[in-house]
């Protein structure tokens, strides 16, 4: 079977078995707290499990692409080094939402594998929950008794709570797991060593590949497990490794998964795969990593120095080094990879094929700018060596050993600090382990113990910056699920349903859930609504902060509680806020309409920001957008305003027929089956949202674009201002042209006036420095008939009296020029500022003097320091007091006798 027949054929198995078929979530994770991406197949289920949503469907099947490499599921330095450690994987699931439970799960698991997918039985182990006394855990007897009827008890396997009892979180749904191994050995080495002690040991060829988990705990904050209401079934199966057991592979690797790639990497690099270790790990890094690049862009992250961008940026980063470093690609490579990734996921994850050439450009940026990073690194490195080296024997650094000179040496002995290797790393993306690399290759070592230390103080200053303390829910009335009426009411009687006191950068809070709800929680760009608490009196409220979407959930948060939390409450909204926030959401869908009909259709978002003061809109573009083009989008938006377009609002329409109305859809968006559209006119900007909106464009006022920028590669930004922010912005401009015209006496004419000026200036600023050049010959000339001989050196120094300071570097080289065995000392001061000027003449150099540390001793006096070369230093400082003893103290560096 091929992998695609591999992959359907379990979607098919469940769907025969009443499973709705669902498409997979985005791999970048959005309204949950916890998550960067999604990291298991049951994430976009979070809410279901918690309870905090309707369940639509009791049983649902899916394949999730997912992504492993940070917290405590990171297998970042494995992948490519074994077989079947990945960065994106793809988990097929079967659920059940109180529903079937171990019975079901268990049989149908043992049918797919045996009778559809025939995997030999006496190949297979499965294991079950041991117990745990700690927790006062039973053993699972259940899933022990209905294994039994399928498999030899030899094949039936006792787990630890490490490997089978699963939970989400510290707190939350958890409950033991029954996983499915299979032996690939060959039977020669079967018979040498019993399988069952092989299994959860890390054998490469002793693998789990499905794992059935019984969600039936919950978790509390002090560790306590309580029932859950209703019983769950949350099953995984890692897709590449079932793959390679029905292909009877010894590695995922050598799977259709991955060979179509692995072989073009060959053939490019004209090295055969299998020829040798280093090379075949690089092509398989390479493979794995363009996976996960490719799907987390496509979702819309892009590459960053932060959080989730930083964690794609550094996948990135590990597989253009594997490249650089083993296959010799020293130009951008990985990019190419994308077309090929695209074609072998059309028709299942078609996200990607839709942006095939924006994903392939941004990769390819990528690569460029980090393929420069690398030449800097490594001469960053190899400058450290050169320091090292002369420290080492007592030379001074700013000798004339160049860098150039020293890449022929091999500095023996040296050992790179662990803290300058992670300044490389944390400041220039500089892998660690290339470091060691180039030590290895040039004789010296890096302390990489010093380099863990460092990297674990930053993670743990991370964490205490981000560190939240959440508590327990408290149920307050029946936990019924919370509506959001906040389309058409702003204010509304309510009750709370919960709340629990979260701690967060040493500020403590509650978040409080309410039955129903006006206040928009923050999502899709809009930020969440403020406003008040109130109860039944009106007399007594409580402030609303903000508001936040977890899994599903409306989160309003509060700094204090109300005295009564069972009474009934109004939930009111900050009227003001949400109108200015719509005025601007709204101008957004019109300017994403606007730059598609000016720049072209494939203009996408890529990420936004709406408030109450301005707009944030990031688009899919591979050129500055050009003045002319950002008033043609301006006035298109502005048309679309006055116009007074109504709002045509579209609640719970099926998702496929939004889709063939020709609606617009945003990449990286979970949709469900039912969406939202909003239109403003049918034939310009129809979108998929879900948030707040005004009733016609008009309420927008004016729409005004402030900037522009680069984002990232093929990524611009447009910042733009409405209603009051517009008008506010066009009296400012009416002021400050105002102000112009009184300065310039009234005039009628600004450009030609201002040009006038400009015209007056370039001509003074020549006389000036036509003045000036007199000014540094006639002190030139009176200046060579005041040198001082001492031991066989020309000194000068004095205060010039020039305000140019390349009028007085000028003086100075000139003066080089005329005097032999020249020390030259200027004081200045330019604008109040002091300065120091050192000059020497070559063979002065030569004998040992040097510029620069002169400079730096002499800038003491000043409270200040500079540097330079050994033959030309400046210095400045603040204490202009201390000219007259930075010339007197000349004198003392000329060598005695």
């Amino acid at each position: 079977m091929t992998a695609k027949e591999i992959r359907q054929a379990f979607l098919h198995f469940f769907e025969q078995k009443q499973h709705h078929i669902v498409v997979s979530a985005p791999i970048v994770v959005k309204n949950d707290p916890t998550l960067m991406f999604t990291n298991a197949g049951m994430n976009q289920f979070k809410d279901l499990f918690l309870g905090e949503a309707a369940i639509k469907y009791a049983r649902v099947t899916d394949t999730q692409r997912c992504l492993r490499v940070s917290g405590k599921h990171n297998d970042l330095e494995e992948v490519g080094i074994d077989t079947y450690h990945h960065t994106m994987f793809e988990m097929l699931g079967n659920w059940s939402f109180g529903d079937y439970f171990k019975k079901e799960a268990i049989a149908w698991s043992w049918e797919l594998l045996t009778e559809v997918y025939k995997i030999p039985k006496d190949q297979l182990y499965v294991t079950y929950f041991e117990g745990d006394e700690k927790e006062g855990l039973e053993k699972d007897q259940e899933a022990y008794d209905l294994w039994k009827q399928y498999v030899d008890e030899s094949h039936i396997l006792p787990g630890n709570k490490k490997d089978n009892f699963w939970e989400m979180g510290e707190t939350g749904p958890c409950g033991p797991c029954s996983e499915i191994h299979v032996d690939c050995r060959t039977d020669d080495e079967k018979a040498l060593v019993n399988g069952a002690t092989l299994v959860n040991a890390d054998h490469p060829q002793v693998i789990e590949i499905w794992n059935n988990v019984f969600m039936q705990f919950n978790r509390l904050k002090d560790g306590s497990l309580q029932s859950l209401p209703a019983k769950h079934v949350d099953t995984g199966m890692g897709f590449e490794r079932l793959v390679r057991v029905l292909q009877e592979k010894t590695s995922n690797y050598d799977t259709d998964v991955f060979q179509p790639m692995i072989q073009f990497i060959a053939e490019k690099s004209g090295i055969q795969y299998g020829a040798d270790e280093k090379t075949d790990i690089a092509m398989r890094v390479m493979a794995d990593h363009i996976r996960a690049i490719s799907f987390v862009i496509a979702d819309g992250q892009l590459p960053s120095n932060n959080k989730a961008g930083y964690v794609i940026r550094r996948i990135l980063r590990r597989a253009v080094r594997y490249a650089y470093t083993f296959l010799n690609f020293k130009e951008p490579f990985l990019n190419q990879l994308v077309p090929l990734l695209a074609e072998q996921f059309k028709g299942v994850f078609d996200e990607l094929v839709a942006q095939q050439d924006f994903v392939q450009k941004v990769v390819l940026e990528e690569e460029v700018s980090f393929l420069r990073t690398l030449g800097r690194g490594i001469e960053k490195v190899l400058e450290y060596e050169r320091k090292k080296y002369l420290n080492d024997r007592g030379y001074d650094i700013n000798s004339e050993l160049s860098l150039e000179q020293f890449k022929d040496k091999v500095a023996y002995g040296i050992k790179v600090d662990g803290d300058f290797a992670f300044e490389l790393y944390d400041t220039y993306g500089f892998p660690i382990d290339l470091t060691v690399l180039i030590g290895k290759e040039r004789g010296f070592r890096v302390d990489t113990d010093g380099f863990e230390i460092a990297l674990e103080k930053q993670k743990n200053r991370s964490r205490a910056a981000t560190a939240i303390d959440t508590g327990d829910w408290v149920i307050v009335n029946a936990d019924d699920q919370s509506e959001f009426v906040g389309y058409d009411d702003l204010e509304i009687a309510t009750e709370i349903l919960k709340y629990r006191k979260v701690k967060a950068k040493g500020k403590e809070q509650y978040q409080i859930v309410l039955r129903q709800t006006p206040f928009y929680a923050e999502s899709g760009g809009q930020v969440g609504d403020t406003g008040r608490l109130e109860d039944h009196s009106r007399q007594f409220w409580v402030d609303i902060t903000d508001t936040k979407k977890e899994n599903g959930l409306t989160v309003h948060f509060a700094d204090i509680l109300p005295d009564n939390l069972e009474g009934k409450f109004w939930a009111v909204v900050d009227e003001d806020k949400r109108v200015l926030t719509e005025d601007n959401h709204s101008a957004t869908h019109l300017l994403h309409a606007a730059l598609k009909q000016v720049l072209g259709q494939h203009v996408n978002q890529k990420g936004s920001l709406v408030n109450a003061d301005y707009l944030r809109f990031d688009f899919s573009h591979f050129a500055k957008v050009t003045e002319e083009e950002l008033a043609q989008i301006e006035v298109i938006v502005n048309q679309k305003i006055r116009a007074n377009i109504k709002l045509k609002e579209q609640r719970n329409v099926p998702y496929q027929d939004a889709i063939e109305s020709g609606v617009t859809a945003l990449f990286g968006e979970k949709y469900g089956d039912f969406v939202r559209m909003i239109t403003f006119d049918d034939h310009f900007s129809k979108e998929l949202c879900g948030g707040t909106h005004v009733k016609a464009t008009g309420q927008i006022g004016s729409f005004k674009i402030v900037s522009e920028s680069a984002v990232a590669a093929g990524v611009r930004r447009i910042e733009a201002i409405t209603a009051d922010k517009a008008e506010q912005y066009f009296l400012d401009q009416r002021k400050e042209l105002g102000h112009l015209k009184a300065l310039l006496n009234g005039s009628k004419d600004l450009s030609a006036s201002v040009q006038a000026l400009l015209d007056e200036n370039t001509k003074l600023k020549k006389e000036i420095e036509k003045t000036t050049l007199e000014r540094v010959g006639n002190l030139k000339n009176e200046i060579v008939h005041h040198v001082r001989g001492i031991n066989g050196v020309n000194l000068i120094a004095r205060h010039i009296d020039l305000q140019s300071a390349d009028a007085i570097k000028n003086l100075a080289f000139s003066l080089k020029d005329m005097v032999d065995n020249l020390f030259l000392v200027f004081t200045t001061e330019i604008d109040g500022k002091p300065g120091i000027t050192v000059m020497l003449s070559d063979g002065l150099v030569k004998q040992g003097m040097n510029a620069s540390n002169i400079v730096r001793e002499l800038g003491k006096e000043i409270q200040g320091g500079g540097g330079g070369q050994p033959f030309y230093a400046t210095a400045g400082g603040k204490n202009p007091a201390g000219l007259g003893k930075v010339l007197e103290k000349a004198e003392d560096f000329i060598p005695k006798g």
